[in-house]
């Protein structure tokens, strides 16, 4: 990597630095006594690089904008959930155990000092893991919508912090199939958004299952999809004879009282081995983890975008500075023949950057266009953006106003500065 970033910087330095250097080498002194190449053909020159310097700036921040707006909207994104001190220890017994013996590891971790609730589903929400199938209800054939199942254990609802908006949340004597409790989606799609408790609905293959509370609607498998109609299942299943179905795994959701939970991932991962020595636990995760792993790759183009467009600005910055510098050193004679002729203050700075801020807004326009044009090989990296934003065009443009005012500054104070006597003395 030294080596590449070696002959990298000596390749560059080699294309840009030789025509200059080459263009030096053949000057002709007499030509150059005389005054040497149009002055202006050489400031058309600057001044276009400087253009081209600005579209390329924008660009990247214009990118940059959409990408850092793009995790920040994704990861502020409700869930539905609350995954502060939460613990999720993916459990696989030897053998498939009845639930009794779930329900002892479970309450041996609620004697945990430290622990707060402890509860079962069969995975941990928003692992890209699930479950779906077509319903129908009052008798109707099943719609084209897939609803998404999950199985919990009581007290489940209470240890995500999904609140009961109506009906109750499953007993121990409940199982599948019976009953279930819907989001608020499943009861628009499938019920007319009617109060769904009490009614039921059908699987293909089971029975009816009756609906015995509503929640609100929660992310299940993905941040980035839309909320799903989902129907939530007792952990306990029964076989088409009534006879209860054994679990060979699930996973134990611990909510902490500490504000970090990996502290207690060993102690718990002990205590499901003691209560149980068949059961081992897989793998720990904070339910944190588990909703920043969806975000793994928006956050690193956030950053990487948010690193280029950092470099872009500085060298635009830098690029301004330099050519304005140059601008006032070239027209010091000019400048200071006018201060003798008696012009107005405010007339220095305008005649020194009125070109390259004319080129600074030409370059930031066709950057703009470019950048509108490179959003359709991006928008499937995009979430909720959309580049007509004025908050996504607003700030480019203030951020390329602002490095080309301070790249300014110290070349107009020395411009203002030029005494007209010692410099016409001089020349």
């Amino acid at each position: 990597m030294l080596g590449f970033g070696l002959a990298l910087t000596f390749g560059v330095t080699l294309l840009f630095g030789s025509p200059p250097a080459l263009r030096v080498s053949s000057v002709q002194p007499a030509s150059a006594l005389k005054g040497g190449q149009d002055p202006h053909s050489r400031r058309r020159l600057i001044h276009a690089l400087i253009a081209v310097q600005t579209t390329f700036c924008f660009l990247v921040l214009f990118v940059a904008g959409l990408f850092v707006a793009t995790f920040k909207r994704l990861s502020n994104r409700p869930t539905g959930f609350s995954a502060d001190r939460l613990l999720t220890l993916d459990t696989i017994a030897q053998r498939a155990q009845p639930r009794a013996y779930w329900d002892q590891v479970a309450q041996q971790l609620r004697e945990v000092p430290g622990v707060e609730t402890v509860a079962l589903s069969s995975w941990p929400i928003l692992t890209g893991i699930g479950a779906n199938g077509y319903v129908s209800t009052n008798g109707a054939p099943p719609s084209g919508v897939l609803a998404y199942f999950m199985n919990v254990s009581p007290g489940w609802l209470d240890a995500m912090k999904i609140p009961l908006l109506a009906g109750r949340d499953f007993r121990p004597s409940d199982s599948f199939p019976g009953v279930a409790i819907v989001n608020q989606e499943f009861a628009k799609q499938f019920l007319e958004g009617k109060d769904p408790v009490g009614k039921s609905f059908e699987r293909k293959g089971n029975r009816p299952i009756q609906i015995v509370g509503l929640v609100p609607d929660a992310c299940y498998r993905d941040v980035r999809e839309p909320i799903t109609p989902a129907a939530y299942y007792p952990l306990q299943s029964v076989d088409e004879k009534g006879a209860f179905q054994p679990i060979g795994q699930a996973t134990f959701i611990v909510r902490t009282v500490a504000s970090n939970p990996l502290a207690m991932a060993s102690t718990l991962r002990r205590e499901v081995a003691r209560a149980r020595p068949d059961f081992r636990v897989s793998n720990v995760r904070t339910q944190v983890e588990i909703n920043q792993s969806h975000t793994v790759r928006e956050r690193l183009l956030a950053r990487l975008a948010f690193f280029f467009g950092a470099v872009a600005l500085l060298l635009a910055g830098v690029g301004l500075y330099g050519v304005l510098d140059y601008s006032v050193l070239q027209r010091r004679r000019e400048v200071a023949i006018r201060m003798a002729l008696g012009v107005q203050a405010g007339h220095v700075p305008r005649r020194v950057t009125a070109g390259v801020f004319a080129m600074v807004i030409a370059g930031a326009l066709a950057g703009l266009a470019l950048g509108f044009a490179s959003v359709r090989y991006i928008e499937s990296l995009l979430y909720e953006v959309k580049p007509t934003d004025p908050q996504m065009l607003a700030l480019p443009s203030l951020f390329i106003l602002a490095a080309a005012l301070v790249a300014a500054l110290p070349p107009v104070i020395r411009a203002v500065r030029i005494d007209p006597a010692t410099m016409l003395h001089t020349e």
